[in-house]
């Protein structure tokens, strides 16, 4: 087997939380380039069926399951569906995380759990029940998108690195517990990039120097330059990686 060949997903199935925009997007349609199936999720329709005629027209497989991320009995079932229809999964990429900047004294209780369920205990779940099948099967890989705020925080942005440094735990606990079955897990940390919910932020002139100014890169990231990393990880040329954050932020997080 060439190098070039442990790249391939060709035969594989993967869900992609979050998949109908942004990096969820990009790392679906990188999978389905190198040959996987993937499964996109998300609770906007359109968005979601936009993306998988997007990933369809370039060639690749792809279908959409609809469902809040932050339903647990709903995100169980998707799994059961796609287990039940392909008969194996493969592939579990975590990367669904809301956003809510606000100081940790403006959070009343909801607040935080609401954050909690969306961007941590969902992965959670998720991750048991895909794992359980990946145990079963002899293989898998489960990655987590978190955040180089998961190590880093910021005034006004309390409970966010909250749930991404949970993930990270995750990964390192899954890591331990599930490798002896051959699923690997690890996670990916993106620093700026310019996703449509960034947008706005991306264009802002006094972000832009920021970026200039805190990333030895001097730019925002573009969505689709997470995709390398993401398919590196799910692919045979990661077998011996394994709980391990890949950081890609442009070097952001090691600048003084």
């Amino acid at each position: 087997m060439s190098i070039f060949d442990r790249f391939s997903l060709a035969g594989r199935v993967a869900l992609i939380t979050g998949g109908g925009r942004g990096l969820g997007f990009e790392i679906a349609r990188a999978f389905a380039e190198a040959g996987g199936h993937v499964v996109v999720t998300g609770r906007n329709a359109a968005a979601l069926d936009a993306a998988v005629a997007a990933i369809v027209k370039g060639g690749g497989s792809a279908q959409a399951a609809i469902f809040d991320i932050a339903d647990i009995q709903a995100g169980r079932a998707a799994i059961a569906d796609i287990h039940n229809a392909r008969g194996h999964l493969d592939i579990l990429v975590n990367n669904v995380g809301a956003r809510d900047r606000r100081p940790l004294a403006a959070f009343n209780d909801d607040a935080i759990l609401n954050l909690i369920r969306t961007d941590l205990l969902s992965a959670i779940s998720l991750s048991r029940d895909a794992a359980e099948i990946m145990k079963a099967q002899g293989h898998g890989r489960l990655i987590a998108v978190t955040s180089i705020v998961g190590e880093m925080a910021r005034p006004g942005d309390a409970i966010y690195p909250v749930a991404k440094q949970g993930l990270t735990g995750l990964m390192r606990s899954m890591a331990v517990e599930y490798g002896a079955y051959g699923v690997t897990s690890n996670a990916i940390a993106p620093g700026m990039f310019a996703t449509e919910t960034n947008a706005a932020l991306a264009e802002n002139p006094d972000m832009v120097a920021f970026a200039r100014q805190r990333v030895p890169l001097q730019r925002w990231g573009r969505p689709d330059e997470i995709a390398g990393a993401a398919l590196f990880l799910a692919s045979d040329a990661a077998s011996f990686v394994n709980g391990h954050v890949l950081t890609v932020d442009g070097g952001m997080s090691v600048q003084m």
